[in-house]
């Protein structure tokens, strides 16, 4: 796209502007027809047309072309040339996206300040894209439990279709990180990648966001789906698309094309598209707030994100692919975990999953006082461990249980939290708790606590049927 394409019926007026533009350093290309431009376009977008608006012996003129290629190859800009120019043309060829409009016979030097100010504006406009892309690339997918394999087992056979995927799980877990995951990994990936958060945008603004708008005041304003053209568009948390817009994206991914608002002509595109939510989209179903063809159309190939309660192993590596990220985008300190602090990082709860985790460790890192490893101590709820005089509070349920009841009600939980701290790894549990795995095997069937698989790992609950049900694994 380093070209400039010069489309005039008249030979002398090609060649003239040619010369001009070859002798500036500029390589070009010349049609005469409607049916040459579109050819020339279609095999190599240029970097800039030039284009007139009446053409002999074609079957389109001027603007018709001008519609085709803004709405096919928004990127190009496109200079309109007329001997015939009045207020009203140049006025219609600015709105339909042209960059600027010059009447015959026009000067030269106006000509070159006109093309150099296109041709940088279509440079900003490629670089600007390809940094959003290479910004949007960066997001990495880091695990090594179970439950993280699985996920990735099931991305990696989707990046190389084109077939849609429905992404579940609760707020926090990486959904979009998953989605961008398979983007980049797609024949798709030098092609835009476009987040649509669906819950963050006015419902009466959706449809103008979505599919852009035609008016004669702005004239045309590209939608999110045309600039996500040849790409992937991502509908983060579908359920809360109103109704009306439902069944509109409905047709888009029948028919691969659409009507901007205020508009008329169809805008042809093609698109992947991935969605998420965070809630069971049957239940919307049944509700009268999710249209069911809807619902079938995007959930081709569910996939679900797992919690980060069910990949407490991945903790540590997450949390110090955190600190390395804030010491590179913030400066703060680069400091390691401490044993103690992995610990309790594992066993505490994670309602805001991934995210939550993120947002401690930067939290973390700006109100800590050295540069050493993190402690436990600098964590929240770690008041809940022992003192300096080593006594442990005691909770309030704890304290009205006897002896036996209380003794045997923390042994319950806190081997629960190990077990899932390890991922359902029973002969890494003994090990950390000093019992013999044997031993830990004996135990666990007395207080109830069997495992079973959820999301690719093992995790451990309490089970009143524990007898019938499979014992811990190793």
């Amino acid at each position: 796209m380093s070209d400039i394409l010069i489309v005039d019926d008249e030979r002398d007026i090609r060649e003239l502007v040619a010369d001009i533009l070859e002798d500036e350093g500029y390589s070009t290309r010349k049609a005469g027809t409607a049916k040459d431009c579109m050819s020339e376009v279609e095999a190599e977008p240029p970097g800039l047309l030039i284009l007139d608006i009446w053409l002999k012996d074609s079957d389109m003129d001027g603007i018709d072309i001008l519609k085709i290629v803004k709405r096919d190859y928004p990127d190009v800009p496109v200079v309109i040339i007329s001997g015939h120019g009045n207020i009203e043309i140049a006025v219609a060829a600015i709105k339909q996206g042209a960059y600027d409009f010059i009447e015959k016979p026009f000067n030269i030097d106006q000509l070159m300040v006109v093309i150099r100010r296109a041709m940088e504006t279509s440079r900003l406009r490629r670089e600007n894209s390809t940094l959003r892309r290479k910004d949007a690339g960066v997001t990495e997918m880091i695990g090594a439990s179970a439950a993280f394999r699985g996920l990735i087992g099931q991305l990696d056979k989707v990046t190389k279709s084109n077939g849609r995927v429905m992404l579940t799980g609760a707020p926090g877990t990486g959904k979009e990180v998953a989605a961008r995951y398979i983007h980049a990994k797609s024949n798709r990936a030098s092609a835009p990648f476009v987040s649509i958060n669906c819950a963050g945008v006015e419902p009466e603004r959706m449809e103008e966001i979505l599919f852009g708008r035609e008016s004669a005041e702005r004239g045309v304003e590209p939608g999110l789906l045309e600039q996500a053209n040849g790409g992937v568009v991502y509908f983060d948390e579908v359920a809360d698309m109103p109704l009306g817009t439902q069944s509109k994206i409905l047709r888009v991914l029948v028919d691969q094309q659409f009507a901007r608002v205020g508009g008329s002509d169809q805008v042809r595109v093609d698109l992947r598209v991935i969605s998420s939510t965070c809630r069971r989209l049957e239940d919307e179903i049944d509700a009268g707030r999710f249209r069911q063809e809807l619902f079938h159309r995007l959930n081709v190939v569910p996939i679900p994100v797992p919690a980060l309660d069910d990949r407490r192993e991945d903790i540590p590596l997450l949390a110090s692919h955190f600190i390395a990220g804030f010491n590179d985008s913030q400066g703060l300190p680069l400091r390691e975990l401490s044993d103690d602090a992995v610990a309790l990082m594992q066993t505490m709860d994670w309602p805001g999953n991934v995210r939550q985790l993120k947002n401690l460790v930067e939290r973390v890192l700006i109100l800590g006082d050295g540069s050493g490893p993190i402690e436990a101590a600098e964590l929240p709820g770690e008041s809940a461990g022992p003192a300096d005089d080593g006594r442990v509070v005691l909770s309030g349920a704890l304290a009205t249980m006897s002896l036996r009841d209380a003794r045997e009600a923390f042994e319950r939980e806190y081997l629960l939290t190990q077990i899932n701290r390890f991922g359902g790894n029973i002969s890494r549990t003994a090990s950390f708790v000093g019992m013999e795995r044997s031993a830990l095997h004996r135990k666990l069937k007395s207080l109830g606590v069997v495992t079973t698989s959820k999301a690719g790992a093992r995790v451990a609950h309490v089970d009143a049927d524990a007898d019938a049900e499979e014992p811990a694994s190793s």
